[in-house]
């Protein structure tokens, strides 16, 4: 098994500065660095983590907090985890998925103050967060993936809400789709000021005033029995209704039921847009599902960084970015149908 002496050898330095590149404890050049690592990777060193820690009285570890929720860790989410865990990999650091309960501080104080992790990665992040209230006021090193509303100072990597709805709504439109509903998360989701679904919807409303559209909004629970009653709901309220954005992933399939058991197909006489969800999930249905898809790789791999250059004291010229999703266009939405045909066949209930 190589060790941090047969490193040094390979790489021509001393044995101390391999130390200084693993540990971070003082800086070494960019070339010098490369040299090391590159060694690293042909010897098949393995920096023992402990021994790592205790010498830079610093464990290299960082946490993602990912809260309990209705939703629990979808496709998506996972996505996030994924490119964040090969990001903390890639820079020498472990990365740990830490599951709790939302309103769970002193869990989250205990972590802290246990010297088990260097740092923070805060998903799921709400308009008024006592989490990130605590970390500031306790200058915990952390980075955010979402924002909440007091992020001055703070770093974060978020998905831009506003043009990811407006490339949504306008691709319906164009297709000539009048009446659109936004089939948002929980109600209950909304209230608590979660960042995704407040922001989405005052977007939606917002751009469908704009383009003088009919925008209606509907909270649907995460689950598919839910979309499947919020479809009807929203057919028997708005007989004109052509086309859905769901933000609600997990609803979909109850969607797509309660369309096919009106005898109708998808995109012809009806169009479902989903956004900020991951391309394996708007592939594996059927149809495969026009997506604002996040780019989940980019914006996982940005909040780590964000902390890891926190931690190393690196100057960030831009600690906060909004990325919009990306529209892929797939089978999902066609041209607004003609509703008196459209109705042939309807749902006795």
């Amino acid at each position: 098994m190589p060790t941090m002496t047969d490193v040094a050898k390979r790489a021509g330095v001393a044995l101390s500065t391999v130390s200084y590149a693993l540990n971070g404890t003082r800086p070494i050049s960019d070339e010098t660095r490369q040299r090391i690592f590159d060694a690293i990777e042909e010897l098949g060193y393995k920096p023992h983590a402990l021994a790592r820690g205790l010498a830079s009285k610093r464990s290299r570890i960082i946490a993602l907090l990912f809260p309990n929720s209705e939703r629990g860790l979808g496709f998506t989410e996972f996505e996030f985890v994924t490119s964040a865990a090969n990001a903390a990999k890639e820079n020498q650091y472990s990365l740990v998925l830490w599951s709790y309960d939302m309103h769970d501080l002193p869990e989250l104080l205990q972590l802290t103050q246990q010297g088990l992790v260097d740092g923070v990665v805060v998903m799921e992040v709400h308009q008024h967060d006592k989490r990130i209230a605590m970390l500031r006021e306790m200058g915990f090193p952390f980075s955010m993936i979402g924002r909440s509303d007091d992020a001055d100072g703070m770093g974060y990597v978020d998905i831009d809400f506003h043009q990811t709805m407006q490339d949504a709504i306008d691709h319906l439109a164009g297709l000539g789709h009048h009446t659109i509903a936004f089939v948002n998360q929980s109600e209950s989701a909304f209230s608590a000021g979660y960042g995704p679904v407040v922001r989405s919807q005052v977007a939606f409303e917002r751009i469908t005033q704009e383009r003088g559209l009919d925008g209606i909004t509907q909270f649907c629970r995460t689950a598919p029995n839910a979309g499947y009653n919020a479809f009807n709901a929203l057919i028997e309220a708005h007989p004109d209704l052509t086309a859905i954005i769901s933000l609600n992933e997990r609803a979909v399939p109850g969607i797509l039921q309660a369309v096919a058991e009106r005898g109708w197909s998808v995109p012809d006489d009806f169009s479902l847009v989903v956004v900020v969800s991951a391309a394996g999930m708007a592939e594996m249905i059927i149809p495969p599902l026009t997506a604002l898809e996040p780019l989940t790789n980019d914006m996982g791999r940005r909040g780590v960084e964000l902390l890891i250059h926190q931690l190393e004291g690196r100057a960030e010229a831009d600690p906060q970015a909004l990325i919009p999703c990306r529209l892929v266009v797939r089978s999902s939405t066609g041209p607004s149908p003609l509703i008196p045909a459209r109705q042939r066949v309807t749902v006795s209930r």
